[in-house]
């Protein structure tokens, strides 16, 4: 397979010199001069002016060819030779880029896994490409921006420089001299999955993560005049500053660079400098007025273009993003960027796509910035390596801080191969806007000997820190329980930056436990924030078993979203929890006057930069009214109010809900307001009279009810609910109330006549009867079931009732309250009022990905509709804040019995007590207050003391 300049630059569409090809054009033209007509001819010879007047005023660009694809949604097959593994052992095809396990080739590898195959396995790459005559005299190099692991490189035989050793680094060679002009070349490639450097390998695959093999970023040729630009460092401060190292290679007399604004106007002078002989690095400097800076909140570019000049000629010119922002460390106080004190609300996250490995592609960068941006995130820290470049220019682009790491998991590079890795780190990392921190590995994995490497590289001095040390005036301490965090985390002197934080495994952490600990970090004024673990569930493609995706059990199952971006409950209490609007809570009151107090938790945005809409629903009939909401003008940090002004009949509504949207139009977060409660929605939705009355037998066991044709049964001993039945047939729903965590002490059943009702209730003894339930069946065949019972002790993980029903016969569910994703005692937020309906589906969070799951608890539940294989059935409540509970996921641990999923008994619940959920590194308990269990102080065996539950039944069928 070959690959030609032309049709590689029509099929990349990358900037690149169209002088050489312009040129070309005309010379074709020419030779058939003869053949035109005289007009034509007259044509040709003023565009042979007008090229060689552009060509002696526009510099050469560097020129841009791709030999791969550019990521995994275009690709170039290359000859393939696996040495180990699946089809190993014969020549075949693979996609440039790629992970070759991804492409059917070697074995798959865990980082802890050891096995035979280590060491052994190795890639051998073939390509056949051509260069153009005109590239003669111009230094052209070949550029790898990641390949796993050790690399050699051969052009037409002959090595192209030393062995590179070193995943996540783009590296070069200057193969000038190596290739043939106007004619074929062969590039041959041989990659080792497993490094020949034990340090390479202790701080890249010894880890916590998915090992690969491959050519997993593009590679690609570089064109450039003999005297050129190498590279470029930028400074650019927040006061209009502006420096830059300018490193060259020629013997050329001036460089100078002109920036320009985002609309592609020129911004300032043009500043320039004269080179000194024997120089290659000349210094840049000057100020800029008034730029726009560069924020998350606001991520304005601007285009440096600097032209390096031979007796007034421009010969060479080379481009590069820059944005102008500051970042002091103020130290035992924050980090100030752009003068504002600043708390990091991140995440980390890993380069990887179920389908490709570690090949990813800039729209993968796009959609995962965009998702960080849409739970309110404003950072991303770089684990445990560095990314691609795509997504460091999306994060410039759309607006997140980056925290940029040199590899390592508790393993590190030894120094000489460590200092190589950070330059090459360094240099293609440098200029970008989004980075504001480096560090210098992982856990352990610091080579403290290469700490000096970073300031003395970086022409910005961006702070660095070491993960999971307090170190360098940050203590970054991982995983640090919440009752530790207030008691000294949060009162030593370093400022408070845990660079990883609620460690996510299944459904526990992340938005579990989140608002606890990040309420502690904005009270704290040493706190910078820190960043959650992890972005996404790493759940591999398996091209060896079937394409199943494989987390390696709960090694991978550690994100906020799926493999493929499925967005978990957790997405959604983040997206509330850090929303930069913060909405103080609010009854919709008869006396309510359409202010809500709010908050502005931004950092550069005043809220009358963003707008506000509200929508009041109708949820039985559909029915809404729509409007805005002026703009409170609050500068960040300021608290103020939101005025709403509702119409007169606003009571009429069930909910209102506010929309908040940031200056780029993206929705922060819509809150909602029950007006409605649940006794009045229970008042309008209950029939209590019939045509007929209601009849009752007794059996030694049972009192057999029947209303309206609903056959019921209780048990004369306990009370307990034990048949339904209806003219359709029976109603599964049974053995309940079912007190959970306290006393099934219903005893003394009885039943007698109120009016046209019959009412079976228990006697309450305060020593041996204190729960006590009443069943209420009414004419119209619905039922009222009213249990007041005490928790077994002041601390319990439930509290509430539980009934039966088999969960094959269960199909789905309609319901009034907050949905649609199910919640957790420590992850409240997230959720909307409203009617959801949702399919019954079996999701274990984490191993399969069809969310929101149906089992588990959901809040406020005001009535829910059971859909069965067989009739449906509904169940409504007057109380507030009453928990539905559906089935039970499956019960998972570990060593430390951290992450426990915790149900009651049964199978249907009603609750008022819910347990939390815990993180891989913490139990629940330790996450804060609301991960507490539930509390019950009052001991006396009082009625008027008892928790109370209030359920109606109906049974119909319809």
């Amino acid at each position: 397979m070959q690959s030609t300049i032309s049709n590689q630059q029509s099929l990349r569409g990358h900037q690149q010199s169209v002088i050489s090809f312009q040129l070309f054009a005309f010379n074709f033209q020419l030779s058939t001069f003869n053949f035109q007509p005289f007009a034509f001819r007259f044509k040709l010879l003023a565009l042979s002016f007008l090229l060689s007047a552009f060509s002696s005023l526009r510099a050469q660009e560097t020129q841009k060819v791709y030999l791969s694809g550019t990521g995994n949604d275009h690709t170039v097959k290359w000859d393939f030779y696996c040495t180990a593994g699946r089809n190993s052992g014969k020549w075949s095809k693979i996609a440039v880029p790629s992970n070759w396990e991804l492409q059917g080739f070697g074995k798959y590898n865990y980082g802890f896994d050891k096995d035979s195959v280590r060491g052994k396995e190795k890639g051998l790459y073939k390509y056949t490409f051509k260069v153009p005559s005109a590239w003669r005299g111009k230094k052209v190099n070949i550029v790898f921006e990641g390949s796993m692991t050790d690399t050699e490189v051969k052009i037409n035989g002959i090595q192209a420089g030393e062995i590179h050793q070193g995943s996540f680094y783009a590296f070069r060679y200057d193969i000038s001299k190596l290739l043939k002009y106007g004619s074929s070349n062969r590039l041959e490639v041989t990659v080792a999955k497993h490094s020949a450097n034990q340090s390479v390998n202790e701080a890249e695959r010894k880890a916590d993560y998915w090992i690969f093999g491959g050519i997993f970023r593009p590679v690609y040729l570089e064109a450039l005049p003999a005297s050129h630009i190498e590279r470029v460092a930028i400074d650019a401060k927040a006061n209009g500053q502006f420096a830059a190292k300018v490193y060259t290679q020629s013997g050329a007399a001036k460089v100078s660079v002109q920036l320009y604004s985002a609309d592609g106007q020129k911004f300032g002078n043009e500043m320039s400098s004269s080179i000194a002989n024997g120089s290659s690095e000349i210094l840049l400097s000057g100020s800029y007025g008034s730029p726009k800076l560069w924020s998350p909140e606001f991520p304005n570019l601007y285009k440096a273009v600097f032209t390096l000049y031979d007796n007034g000629k421009p010969i060479h010119s080379f481009s590069q993003k820059t944005g102008f922002r500051t970042i002091q460390v103020r130290e035992r106080d924050g980090v100030f960027i752009n003068g504002v004190k600043i708390k990091f609300k991140g995440v980390n996250r890993h380069s990887f796509w179920p389908s490709s490995g570690r090949t990813t592609s800039k729209k993968i960068s796009i959609a995962d910035v965009n998702l960080m941006k849409d739970m309110n995130m404003n950072a991303v820290r770089m684990s445990h390596y560095p990314p691609d470049s795509h997504f460091l220019d999306v994060c410039d682009s759309l607006g997140l801080f980056v925290m940029d790491e040199l590899g390592g998991w508790h393993g590190n590079y030894d120094t000489p191969t460590g200092s190589k890795l950070l330059k090459e780190m360094m240099i293609q990392d440098v200029n970008h806007p989004s980075i504001v921190f480096w560090s210098n590995g992982n856990e352990g994995g610091h080579n403290r000997e290469l700490d000096h490497l970073f300031a003395e590289l970086d022409i910005q001095k961006r702070p660095m820190v070491h993960p999971w040390e307090d170190f360098n005036g940050f203590d970054t301490q991982h995983y640090r329980e919440y009752n530790y965090g207030i008691s000294n985390y949060m009162h030593g002197h370093s400022i408070v930056m845990p660079t990883e934080f609620l460690h996510g495994v299944y459904d526990g952490g992340h938005g579990a436990g989140l608002e606890d600990y990040w309420n502690e970090m904005l009270n704290h004024p040493l706190s910078a924030g820190g960043f959650l673990w992890d972005f996404a569930d790493q759940g591999v493609v398996r091209t060896d078993k079937n394409g199943i995706l494989d987390t390696d059990g709960s090694r991978g199952a550690d994100g906020i979203v799926g493999p493929y971006h499925e967005k978990e409950g957790s997405f959604f209490t983040i997206k509330e929890v850090w929303s930069p609007v913060f909405f103080e809570r609010r009854e919709m009151t008869e006396g309510f006057d359409g202010v809500f107090n709010v908050e502005n938790r931004y950092y550069y945005t005043n809220l009358n930069q963003c707008s506000f809409s509200w929508k009041l629903v109708n949820l039985k009939t559909n029915a809404s009214k729509t409007g805005t909401a002026g703009s409170p003008d609050l500068k960040p940090f300021e608290k103020g109010k939101l005025k709403v002004d509702l119409p007169s009949d606003w009571r009429s509504f069930d909910v209102l809900y506010i929309t908040a949207t940031d200056p780029h139009k993206r929705e922060l977060f819509t809150s909602s307001f029950p007006i409605t409660l649940p006794a009045k929605e229970a008042a309008g939705m209950v029939v209590k009279e019939g045509k007929g009355a209601v009849s009752v037998t007794e059996t030694d066991s049972l009192y057999n009810v029947k209303a309206n044709g609903i056959s019921l049964s209780f048990s004369k001993s306990t009370g307990v609910l034990k048949k339904v039945q209806n003219d359709a047939g029976i109603i599964p729903f049974s053995n309940g109330p079912v007190v959970q965590e306290g006393a099934n002490n219903f005893s003394g059943i009885t039943s007698r006549r109120d009016g046209d009702k019959l009412i079976i209730e228990s006697t309450f003894n305060r020593k041996t009867s204190y729960n006590t339930l009443q069943w209420t069946i009414y004419p119209s065949g619905w039922v009222k079931l009213d249990v007041k019972y005490f928790p077994a002790e002041y601390l319990t993980n439930f509290a509430g009732i539980n009934f039966s029903f088999p969960e094959n016969k269960m199909k789905g569910m309609e319901y009034m309250g907050r949905g649609p994703y199910r919640v957790w005692k420590n992850r409240i937020k997230g959720n909307q009022f409203g009617v959801w309906k949702k399919d019954y589906n079996s999701t274990e969070t984490g191993e399969s990905w069809a969310y929101p799951e149906f089992k588990g608890y959901h809040s406020n539940m005001y009535w829910c509709k059971f859909l069965t294989t067989d009739q449906p059935f509904t169940v409504v409540t007057e109380n507030e804040d009453l928990f539905l509970r559906l089935f039970s996921a499956a019960y998972k641990t570990d060593q430390w019995h951290n992450y426990e999923p915790l149900f009651p008994s049964g199978d249907i619940s009603f609750m008022q007590g819910i347990p939390g959920i815990g993180t891989k590194t913490q139990r629940a308990d330790r996450t804060g207050p609301m991960s507490m269990k539930n509390l019950f102080y009052d001991y006396e065996k009082e009625p008027a003391r008892a928790l109370n539950i209030v359920l109606y039944f109906d049974f119909s069928g319809k």
